[in-house]
């Protein structure tokens, strides 16, 4: 009972708990905009402390928010906004799925691209943080989701193959490639980004994952 009831009180976000709920939110998206800020303009990925600082916010009202600065980054990354890239309604159909995530998933990356590239470039460095949030491959689950459907016929570890897959050619990697080097604008980046992901998909579906 005793563990039941710690792992109720750390799993709930701090600003959900006691009285007060609005104006803890505020703290919390002051502390988010402060991290952001912070990433766009000088490159480096924020400590907690730092992120108190910048949004007036005392160190220790900060950890309550974010004890790691793992965390803080986790939430401060635009992505982190939506926990799925499905619209409402979206059907079975693994095709029309898979193409309203990425859609969906590349109309963020450009609408937030001056904090992806900063995050692009923090982790690609040598000593790059293992705990940055484009290090966590956490667009493979969106692209898993709208794949779902074909996890009878393909199993749960074929499904992640080909969201990995889609990944590799559909996100700040790929916009960064196509607008600076083949000099593409950015909607005819996303449109072919879009192409892209359904080529693999189109592929998987005639032959099967790639093994």
């Amino acid at each position: 009972m005793i563990g039941r009831r710690y792992h109720e009180v750390v799993s709930t976000p701090y600003e959900q708990t006691g009285g007060r709920v609005r104006q803890k939110e505020r703290t919390r998206q002051d502390l988010l905009a402060a991290a952001r800020a912070l990433i766009a303009e000088s490159g480096a990925a924020p400590t907690v402390e730092q992120a108190a600082a910048r949004a007036s916010v005392s160190r220790a009202t900060a950890y309550r928010y974010f004890p790691t600065r793992r965390a803080l980054l986790a939430a401060a990354h635009p992505e982190t906004v939506s926990p799925s890239m499905l619209p409402p309604h979206v059907g079975d159909d693994p095709r029309q799925r898979l193409i309203a995530a990425v859609d969906r998933f590349t109309r963020t990356i450009v609408d937030t691209e001056r904090q992806q590239r900063t995050m692009l470039r923090l982790s690609v460095e040598a000593e790059a943080d293992a705990e940055l949030p484009l290090r966590q491959g956490r667009a493979i689950a969106w692209f898993e989701e709208a794949l779902e459907p074909l996890t009878p016929r393909w199993g749960a570890s074929g499904v992640r193959t080909v969201a990995v897959a889609v990944r590799a050619v559909a996100g700040i990697e790929a916009l960064v490639w196509l607008t600076d080097v083949a000099g593409l604008d950015r909607a005819a980046a996303r449109a072919l980004m879009c192409w892209n992901a359904a080529a693999v998909l189109d592929r998987a579906l005639a032959e099967g994952p790639p093994s």
